[in-house]
């Protein structure tokens, strides 16, 4: 399937990503990125139960995956100009196979992103530090995309997963966000803006002040058993 130029309503962008969706090329590659996903969920689970050995807490609280839906996979292709083939996908689109890593503090989410990419066969692509640049509307997250190899009967193939991390905090605002952001006939939006922004602000005060509470309970453990 090429590039097509005439789509001009989300209904023909839906009849195309069903056709798309129903080729034996898609069906195979979106089965690949499910595999690129459990190998990333597996390296992240490890690592999480030697965290809990060495420091005596999980460093994350959930641990969720998605596909990108055809419909939306289509319309990113139609609307950036990319021909519609999966080598063309899989060559141009990063976010396909996505893992939401959700951590109590921000230390914690730098500290199993390094460890993930220390790793020999996990190679960063990309990285956005949505934390310590926020986006504008006051977003926060660590996102990034890695390469990683999966083992197939055929050989090894390398596939791209979009890796996010948030604490407990960032993801309420976010998903929050996310359901207003749809809303229709929103009376006043640019105030509805400003107060999530400031919402975004005041969870980040509220991250930062859990993280000073940790260290200090860190530290007066030290001290007890000094």
């Amino acid at each position: 399937m090429e590039l097509i130029d005439n789509i001009s309503s989300f209904e023909e962008i839906e009849k195309v990503a069903k056709e798309f969706a129903e080729t034996d090329e898609f069906i195979k590659l979106m089965t690949l990125y499910r595999c690129a996903i459990m190998e990333i969920e597996t390296k992240l689970r490890v690592l999480d139960a030697e965290f809990s050995l060495q420091y005596d807490r999980n460093p994350f609280e959930s641990i969720e995956s998605r596909l990108k839906k055809p419909v939306s996979i289509v319309e990113k292709m139609h609307r950036r100009g990319i021909a519609l083939t999966t080598a063309d996908m899989e060559r141009e689109l990063f976010d396909i196979a996505g893992i939401r890593v959700v951590c109590s503090f921000i230390e914690d989410i730098y500290k199993l992103a390094d460890l993930l990419i220390e790793q020999d066969d996990v190679l960063l692509v990309q990285r956005k530090d949505y934390i310590a640049n926020p986006k504008p509307n006051g977003y926060r997250s660590l996102h990034m995309i890695v390469d990683i190899p999966i083992f197939l009967s055929e050989g090894k193939r390398h596939m791209k997963v979009e890796v996010q991390f948030r604490t407990i905090a960032m993801d309420f605002w976010a998903s929050v966000e996310h359901k207003l952001k749809y809303k229709k006939e929103i009376k006043e939006p640019e105030e509805v803006t400003g107060r999530l922004k400031k919402c975004a602000n005041i969870l980040s005060l509220l991250d930062e002040e859990m993280e000073s509470i940790r260290m200090k309970i860190d530290m007066d453990e030290e001290d007890g058993r000094n």
